[in-house]
């Protein structure tokens, strides 16, 4: 009897893959158990087997030398597809700003994602980072014990920012300062700019990627990002070694327009796509002696 011979109620699943060589069908019948795999020659056609004797000679004749196996998706993901296929809320980057990053994080993941900012988008992030450490820091506590009730597996930290928008001229002309131009451990910086009161492994950890899209900064009253991206950029020049790749939202914006060019470089910057700019920061503490910014 052909495959296609078969009664539909005798037949509950038919699934093929293929190698380099030849191909497998995979056949649950209800006369007989399920076999590791039947090889299929592509010049001959294979019959299904008809009783359970059959079945078993078929079965240590044909037998697969690699058996195949079901990756399984990660809970993690799971539940980050299930929450952007469901959520109305449209996340505040662009598709074209997100991709730049998803660029970056796919030729480094798993890896160290810094982000300043907790919002809808931060479960993609983490997810997309899958296997990686991703830590955020956010500036509103209420915020944050929302998110983490419904996302437990983000890692956030509550952060404080001391200056204001309306200070942003002020600390643009302290930055110009030799104690903001001088490479070293931002914790321990003689520097205004300079955040010093994050959790230890912020300091710690060697970040591939920084992102700077907090604090709120949409007012002259609310906390700016002038100190968030000088120090994103200070993380990423005490590295011992190699580059960091540093992201800033909102460069529509007075202060993260000039802030970013200033502190994360112009030369630095390898690309600008919408509100977002991606700039690729080397180590200073490699020999190299660099100035603070490319000539």
């Amino acid at each position: 009897m052909e495959v296609a011979d078969l009664p539909p109620t005798n037949l509950n699943l038919f699934c093929f893959t293929k190698n380099h060589s030849s191909s497998y069908v995979f056949i649950m019948h209800p006369k007989f158990p399920l076999p590791s795999c039947l090889s299929i020659d592509h010049n001959t056609t294979q019959r299904l087997p008809l009783d359970e004797k059959e079945a078993e000679d078929d079965e240590r004749s044909t037998k697969c030398d690699t058996p195949l196996t079901c990756n399984k998706i990660p809970s993690s993901l799971a539940k980050a597809l299930i929450h952007y296929t469901t959520s109305t809320i449209t996340p505040q980057q662009t598709l074209k700003e997100i991709s730049v990053t998803s660029k970056v994080l796919d030729k480094k993941s798993p890896c160290n994602f810094l982000v300043f900012g907790l919002g809808h988008d931060s479960l993609m992030w983490s997810s997309l980072n899958h296997g990686g450490r991703t830590i955020f820091l956010e500036e509103d506590e209420s915020w944050i014990e929302q998110i983490q009730h419904r996302f437990p597996m983000l890692e956030s930290y509550h952060v404080t920012y001391d200056s204001k928008v309306n200070q942003a001229d002020n600390l643009m002309d302290v930055g110009k300062g030799p104690e903001c131009t001088a490479v070293g451990d931002p914790r321990y910086s003689m520097c205004q700019l300079a955040l010093k009161g994050l959790p230890s492994e912020v300091y710690d950890i060697k970040w591939d990627l920084i992102m700077v899209d907090a604090p709120t900064g949409y007012h002259d009253e609310a906390p700016g990002r002038m100190s968030a991206i000088y120090t994103a950029g200070m993380m990423a020049r005490n590295k011992e070694e190699g580059e960091t790749d540093v992201f800033v939202h909102d460069v529509n914006r007075v202060v993260e327009d000039n802030f970013s060019k200033a502190f994360l470089c112009e030369g630095y910057m390898k690309k600008q796509q919408g509100r977002l700019r991606h700039f690729n920061i080397p180590s200073h503490r490699d020999g190299s002696h660099r100035s603070f910014c490319p000539e």
